[in-house]
């Protein structure tokens, strides 16, 4: 999964060295990324619109849910590097991660490094728990989310105040993340938001052996389906939310 070197962190010039690439980040996941980047945004957007585009910001929500199931699935059946049990490493993995980068030493992860890993974790709990608050949501004047008639109004209304102060939380982790990948590049010069684009790495950060051969996309192209559509069940069988009017 890694290689931890002894000599010092490599020049920057050294990891801009031109050569080969190797593939290490299926479609799939690559779709799953910027795709849930899309739907975090067009959540946002939509709801700053306002209530009249409620119906978008569910369809954002929905695409939430179904994004984030198919990567929790995908971490057990996808490609090398999608697969948790490849990436995600214990807290004593990360220890030695974080003192080996702290004691200047190299360290080459084809995928996600051990910090890397916490972070799509937690992204993935976020992201999933955002969207499901809100699907028992209530804004109290006009809209209220699919499944608020399986709580009470009072559970409805807790949830809906941790789907709106969970955003922040969420926006924290995404700032986190973005600046970690600023900084991995700037000081290493691999290219890991190309490769999240393309799939694929320099030869000499990725050694044949790790490179991936195939993207299994029919089985990925299946979950997704699988899953919007007991999604899409799920919805059609809950009972409809009433609407209290007595403040009309």
């Amino acid at each position: 999964m890694t290689t931890l070197e002894n000599d010092r962190l490599s020049t920057a010039a050294a990891y801009s060295e031109r050569g080969d690439y190797r593939k290490v980040w299926d479609w799939p996941t690559r779709f799953f990324h910027w795709s849930l980047v899309a739907a975090l945004a067009g959540a946002y957007g939509s709801n700053k619109l306002g209530a009249n585009y409620f119906a978008l910001h569910l369809f954002f929500g929905y695409a939430t849910i179904v994004l984030v199931a198919f990567r929790v699935v995908w971490g057990f059946v996808g490609t090398r590097h999608a697969r948790f049990f490849n990436f995600v490493e214990g807290p004593m993995g990360v220890l030695r991660y974080v003192s080996a980068v702290g004691r200047g030493r190299r360290t080459r992860y084809a995928g996600h490094n051990p910090l890397g890993a916490l972070m799509v974790l937690a992204l993935l709990l976020l992201m999933g728990a955002q969207a499901a608050f809100g699907l028992f949501g209530d804004d109290e004047i006009f809209n209220s989310g699919p499944l608020a008639a399986l709580v009470s109004k009072e559970h409805s209304l807790l949830l809906t105040s941790f789907h709106r102060k969970l955003f922040y939380v969420i926006l924290a982790a995404v700032g986190l993340h973005v600046a970690a990948i600023a900084a991995h590049v700037a000081v290493k010069r691999e290219p890991l938001v190309q490769a999240m684009i393309h799939g694929s790495k320099p030869s000499h950060l990725v050694s044949s052996e790790e490179a991936i051969s195939s993207s299994r996309g029919g089985l990925a192209l299946f979950l997704i389906v699988a899953i919007a559509a007991a999604l899409l069940v799920g919805l059609q069988l809950a009972p409809a939310p009433s609407l209290e009017l007595a403040g009309f």
